[in-house]
């Protein structure tokens, strides 16, 4: 089937509102209510203190990655352009901006982490179903029944010829360059799992789970979820032979994430 892309879905002047920037403003709406949940239901602060989390993941999220986004394609004019936004990029600025925040409002450093997590899982999949609207982000060729033909997108439609050129994919010769094939709906597969890994960290704060218990699970299958998605990915970034450069990082950040577990667990029992 195809995926219908929607450019826009109105303007307002010069501005252009296109779906991913509705799916953007419901993501950090989204995400300040579970996070307003969380600050809750851990007693960990007010309304206040939910706001001025969120903003801070919020600006420093975006500002890091379109930062990212720039640094990988060598080119600061990017940080302006309306696409280009990497995950890692926005998670690694987006938590010193939170650390900040939260060292400045003096709350307790793990409860406000575990309070943050299934916001993070939420807003992140909410974001994903943004990208799939306008053609983002896709996967590579495949014949499973759910492929979608994408007639344009970022960075450009799923035409074998561009399939070929722009990934290596392995499309048939025989198939005319311009013909549009289908691809991994992938946008979608990461929408689902992160729904779904918001529901385990709302799950470990109902039960009352041991202070950040919640935010290393939650981030470290978002890790381990981000490190196989790659492999269905339509990447232009293979440095590293097979493994792109989001895998690497994602390995470093469930190595990191255990290494912390595991130095818990010992100062526990100590």
């Amino acid at each position: 089937p195809f995926a219908r892309m929607i450019r826009e879905l109105f303007h307002i002047g010069s501005l252009s509102i296109s779906p991913f920037g509705l799916m953007m403003v419901l993501a950090f709406a989204a995400g300040y209510f579970q996070l307003r949940w969380g600050v809750r239901r851990l007693e960990l602060g007010d309304d206040e203190d939910a706001s001025a989390l969120i903003l801070a993941a919020g600006i420093g999220g975006v500002v890091g990655a379109k930062t990212y986004y720039a640094i990988l394609y060598g080119d600061w004019g990017l940080i302006i352009d309306r696409s280009g936004l990497v995950w890692y990029g926005g998670l690694v600025l987006g938590t010193l901006a939170v650390l900040w925040t939260i060292r400045r409002r003096r709350l307790a450093a793990w409860q406000a982490a575990d309070a943050m997590a299934p916001a993070l899982a939420l807003g992140y999949g909410i974001g994903r179903i943004g990208c799939f609207l306008v053609g983002d982000d896709y996967g590579l060729p495949t014949n499973l029944p759910w492929g979608v033909k994408i007639p344009y997108g970022l960075p450009g439609p799923t035409t074998a010829g561009f399939m070929r050129s722009e990934y290596g994919a392995a499309v048939p010769f025989d198939i005319p360059a311009s013909e549009l094939i289908a691809v991994h709906p992938t946008q979608l597969y990461e929408a689902a799992i992160a729904f779904a890994i918001c529901g385990l960290g709302i799950h470990l704060i109902r039960r009352g789970s041991q202070a950040g218990t919640p935010v290393l699970g939650v981030v470290g299958l978002m890790a381990a979820e981000r490190f196989g998605i790659e492999y269905l990915r339509a990447k232009d970034d293979r440095f590293f032979g097979p493994i792109t450069l989001a895998q690497v990082i994602s390995l470093g950040a469930i190595l990191v994430l255990l290494g912390i577990w595991m130095w818990r667990r010992r100062a526990q029992n100590a």
